[in-house]
């Protein structure tokens, strides 16, 4: 889990705890006071009030920000990029976010900027849908896809190396959140790990829900136990040759989402998305289960039995060999593999909302899961509860109820594939309706 600290501060320069697991981007934890009030029930769900007139003075609003990750190998858990070197290689496997598109001003204007410094680039290679016995429909590309140029995790690491406002301390865990004296005070294993104003909860899953249960935030909780996230696996394999190209293909393609096959789900070829232009590396494919799948083969994720990880190596590949239609146990031996189970992958419902705040006790959440599932409503939900919280302190802390947002809200189903959401695909069945679509044309 990641948190960033800061050291108590006057009451409109909050310090800022940022509690998150896989993080996109730095994300807020608020530090509320203990004075948790119930919902009113005369009082309407959602209470209108003006736009701020802050504007750019808002950044003056908060000061340092101290960042805790429980992540070891690097930051951005769905910004992941696993590198091996193996036998005087180095591997590469994106082993989350797979790409990612943009639609929102506010985000474009991200991109832009990623893009000038060369962080990431537009991944213009074939991608589509590839059906059980080796039929691959060609996706349209109708709006641009985008990737880290060299893996997705160095976009992670570059968003902090920016920042001023935060320092990163990992591996950390935050166990404990106790309001006292209107601060939160921060601990693991009974050792201090810092006072603050406010906090922000950019985490979920059943360690967001063990640190929220106990902490005096009742609403929160109550919304936070209320997302329901989906389990995935994921299969990094390393061949020395390229795999069959599926009837339909080009001679390359680099990402399918496959149909009719339960142990897998989606494929792409690090090597040649990663690596358009170099010839002669080794053939990392990375693989996802179905979330059916995942579902049904759900252990442990920190401790893995090895047992389950043959038995998912073995179930996966042969989803593999059947999605490219070759016989069995015709499809080469990967000389490098490496099951990962993510255990709280994406949310599979959604309040549909940019982001949480109690002002009552200066907490807030933010994540991709309050919009959807994908990079863009992570950044967004990032600036939502940025601009909120600076607003509400700003104010002084009067008329606190006009700032309340996200606290009652209802959740409803995310549309989208097992892997997240994109803008140009739609769902699977708006991905066959496309399909369809243009091969009338």
């Amino acid at each position: 889990m990641a948190t960033s600290l800061l050291p108590p501060s006057s009451p409109l320069k909050p310090s800022m705890l940022i509690l998150h697991k896989n993080p996109t981007i730095p994300k807020t934890l608020t530090l509320t006071s203990s004075d948790e009030r119930r919902p009113n029930p005369s009082r309407s769900k959602t209470t209108k009030r003006k736009r701020s007139s802050y504007g750019t003075s808002r950044r003056s609003v908060l000061k340092k920000s101290f960042s805790q990750e429980q992540g070891m190998h690097g930051l951005g858990g769905r910004l992941g990029t696993r590198m091996v070197e193996f036998d005087g290689q180095e591997l590469v496997f994106d082993h989350a976010a797979q790409f990612f598109t943009a639609s929102d001003p506010r985000f474009e204007k991200f991109v832009e900027k990623w893009l000038k410094e060369g962080l990431i680039r537009e991944w213009k290679g074939q991608i589509g849908q590839l059906e059980a016995g080796g039929r691959f429909n060609p996706a349209p590309y109708t709006t641009p896809r985008y990737i880290g140029a060299r893996g997705m995790r160095p976009l992670a690491d570059s968003i902090l190396v920016q920042s001023r406002m935060v320092n990163v301390v990992r591996p950390c865990w935050v166990s404990k959140l106790e309001p006292f004296n209107g601060m939160w005070h921060l601990s693991e294993k009974g050792n201090t790990q810092g006072q603050f104003d406010a906090i922000v909860i950019a985490h979920n899953g059943k360690c967001a829900n063990r640190l929220l249960s106990s902490s005096g935030l009742p609403l929160l909780y109550k919304q936070m136990k209320r997302l329901e996230l989906s389990s995935i696996w994921a299969l990094l394999a390393a061949f020395k040759d390229p795999l069959p190209v599926p009837v339909g293909a080009p001679m390359v393609f680099e990402g399918a989402f496959v149909k009719g096959v339960d142990s897998v789900s989606w494929m792409a070829n690090n090597t040649s998305k990663l690596f358009p232009l170099q010839s002669g590396l080794p053939q990392c494919w990375t693989f996802f289960s179905t979330a059916a799948y995942g579902k049904r083969n759900k252990v442990p994720q920190e401790n893995i039995p090895s047992v389950t990880a043959e038995k998912v190596k073995a179930e996966m590949l042969k989803g593999v060999e059947t999605a490219l239609g070759l016989s069995k146990g015709s499809l080469q031996r990967p000389f490098y593999s490496r099951v990962q189970l993510w255990g709280a992958a994406l949310p599979t419902n959604t309040p549909g909302i940019p982001c949480i705040f109690d002002p009552h006790g200066r907490a807030g959440i933010c994540g991709d899961w309050l919009l959807g599932s994908n990079l863009e409503a992570a950044v967004l939900s990032g600036i939502s509860l940025a601009h909120h919280m600076a607003d509400y302190f700003q104010s002084g802390g009067a008329q606190a109820e006009e700032f309340e947002i996200g606290l009652h809200e209802t959740y409803k189903a995310v549309d989208g594939h097992d892997i997240g959401q994109f803008h140009d695909l739609g769902s699977k069945d708006k991905l066959l309706a496309v399909q369809a679509s243009a091969a009338c044309l």
